[in-house]
């Protein structure tokens, strides 16, 4: 190996190494009834990613999805999948590091996620929802910006 190569920062790696759906619930609290209710549901869906290192370069990411529909102020069904898949980040920048985990790794997750909330709503026995794109660097910097200013209100 020459002097040069040995220079060389190795080459960034940002890989998905397997995808797995952690855990999932499924809820319809208010079945039969609920099938029988007028009305158009209300929707509400949350979002968390939380990122663990399981090794050396190696993340363990868990997206996490809750949708709750109600008719009339009654649940009509909960959902909450966790979707997590295993990153292989190595030879980042460490400004580059958060980002990558914060918002790379849900952007690779959430269609595995989408899916899987689409498909447990459907054998529920009610109709398809699809999740809309989120923006999850939108969401990043909004975090990044709440904790800029906590820490200005601590000082």
């Amino acid at each position: 190996m020459s002097d040069e190569q040995a220079q060389q920062p190795a080459a960034p790696v940002f890989g998905l190494e397997k995808v797995y759906l952690k855990d999932m619930s499924l809820e319809v609290p208010n079945s039969p009834q609920i099938f029988l209710e007028q009305g158009t549901p209300s929707i509400d869906i949350q979002l968390q990613s939380n990122t663990n290192a399981v090794e050396p370069g190696i993340f363990d990411c868990v997206l996490t999805v809750t949708v709750t529909a109600k008719v009339n102020d009654k649940t009509a069904y909960l959902v909450e999948a966790h979707q997590a898949g295993i990153f292989r980040i190595q030879n980042l920048p460490p400004e580059a590091m958060e980002p990558a985990l914060a918002v790379g790794c849900p952007n690779i997750l959430f269609p595995y996620a989408r899916q899987a909330v689409s498909d447990a709503i459907m054998s529920a026995g009610f109709p398809p929802m699809y999740l809309q794109p989120v923006n999850f660097e939108a969401m990043y910097m909004q975090q990044k910006q709440q904790q800029l200013q906590g820490a200005e209100q601590t000082h």
